[in-house]
């Protein structure tokens, strides 16, 4: 069982609680020990003086009916009885004797030159109620006259557990500390949570929203560095995309003047060879250009995921590629369609370039639908499925358009999809073969 909590807020309520109830209980010790010392000592005095004064009533009383008064005065935490006869004192301590001396001055002085014991006794096992739950008894024997003493038997009661105000008073105690924690946790935490979800927004490749800069000036701090840091990251992924987009536009003009010169060209082998060439180069200008502008120009609308999907395989059906589409009821999502439609192409054109055919279907989850594009190929290394969305990255190093691409299309699929709030992933299928996951959030109901 796990005991201590996993988040700051509950770490700082839980140690403030216990601090609480430790302090608490050290204050209630302390008070306790001392409350005992100083109620014994006010038991103590009390005692004597209802034994001293007994013992002064009995002299006044006739010595045949002393016996009869001590057992009507027998009662509760009281035993009275006359001894008649010399006393015999027994040894005392320390303690007994200066509770003696103390009994000795509250008598009379006609008396103080009898003598006077005290003695501590252990609980008589015969002891029934009223006095089951008594302490050990305290005897007094008190001279009454010459021929007689009166024996005086105190029985203490017990310590008494700790009142139930004490323990309440220590619940508020900790209840109101721990809330007080709680609520300047929060204060300390909520920036905290933020800049986590924050955080894992740009690690998901989405937009990071600005942080509030509040809170204690260390937090504050953080989230000041954090919009900066994000600022800085945003400039500098805008700076590269219009350098991306600027280069693309920039080679059109060439290509062109290249195609327009290589008419001009009598080899027809030669111009065969520039012609591909020009190709090849036209291809990757254009999958420049489209990664450039990732997820931006189009206007989103709410569409049929399933319609466009199914509408998508069934257009590369018609031009002879292997791919298999399981229909699925409408699926409503708020996107931009020719850009999810050209993410789902780059994927299913994967799947069939590497993996010799794919098969496309659509899982519904609670907060996003995901499009499912597996392949029966070899798969991908786990360490290499997270590189082949950077630019450029092809697993096939011929560089060969025939047989790597351009190392674009996986680049555009995943700004497509963090253009729209979702996300793209690679997984090795357990039977063999590839599976590309597009997550694309709900949209509003579809009409």
């Amino acid at each position: 069982m796990r005991v201590w909590p996993r988040t700051l807020g509950m770490q700082l309520v839980f140690v403030t609680a216990a601090a609480v109830a430790l302090s608490n209980l050290t204050v209630a010790i302390w008070f306790e020990l001392g409350s005992a010392r100083l109620n014994e000592r006010a038991l103590m005095d009390r005692v004597i003086d209802r034994a001293a004064s007994t013992a002064t009533l009995m002299a006044a009383i006739e010595p045949s009916k002393r016996e009869a008064a001590a057992r009507t005065m027998t009662a509760g935490a009281w035993e009275f009885s006359v001894h008649t006869g010399d006393l015999i004192p027994n040894p005392m301590t320390a303690e007994e004797a200066r509770l003696a001396a103390h009994l000795r001055a509250s008598l009379g002085p006609e008396r103080t030159k009898y003598p006077v014991s005290v003695k501590f006794g252990n609980v008589p096992a015969d002891v029934r109620e009223p006095r089951a739950r008594i302490g050990p008894p305290v005897q007094f024997v008190v001279p009454i006259d010459r021929a007689s003493h009166l024996v005086a038997t105190f029985y203490r009661p017990t310590i008494s557990a700790w009142p139930i105000e004490v323990m309440a008073a220590a619940l508020m105690a900790i209840v109101v500390a721990s809330a007080a924690a709680a609520y300047f946790a929060r204060r300390v935490t909520r920036p905290l949570s933020q800049l986590a979800s924050a955080a894992s927004a740009v690690a998901e490749g989405q937009q990071a929203p600005r942080l509030e800069e509040a809170g204690p000036q260390d937090v504050r701090n953080a989230a000041i560095a954090f919009n900066a840091m994000t600022d800085q990251v945003s400039r500098t992924l805008e700076s590269q995309r219009h350098l991306l987009s600027a280069v693309g536009h920039d080679l059109r003009t060439p290509i062109t003047a290249m195609r327009i010169s290589l008419e001009f060209v009598e080899d027809e082998e030669l111009r065969g060879r520039l012609q591909n060439g020009l190709d090849e180069l036209q291809a990757l200008t254009e999958s420049v250009l489209s990664a450039a502008r990732g997820a931006g120009g189009e206007t989103k609308r709410s569409v049929d995921l399933a319609a466009l999907v199914d509408s998508l395989c069934a257009d590369l059906d018609d031009l002879g590629e292997p791919v298999n589409w399981k229909p699925h009821p409408p699926a409503p999502v708020s996107c931009r369609p020719n850009e999810i439609r050209r993410a789902v192409r780059n994927l299913v054109e994967n799947a069939v370039s590497y993996g010799k055919r794919a098969s496309v279907q659509i899982a519904e989850k609670e907060h996003c639908y995901e499009v499912l594009v597996d392949d029966e190929g070899p798969g991908i290394p786990e360490p290499e499925q997270r590189r082949v969305f950077e630019p450029f990255v092809r697993l096939e190093g011929s560089r060969n358009q025939a047989t790597g691409g351009s190392g674009l299309g996986l680049t555009l699929v995943k700004a497509i999809a963090e253009g729209h709030g979702g996300s793209v992933t690679l997984e090795n299928l357990a039977a063999g073969g590839l599976r590309a996951r597009l997550r694309l959030p709900r949209g509003a109901a579809f009409h």
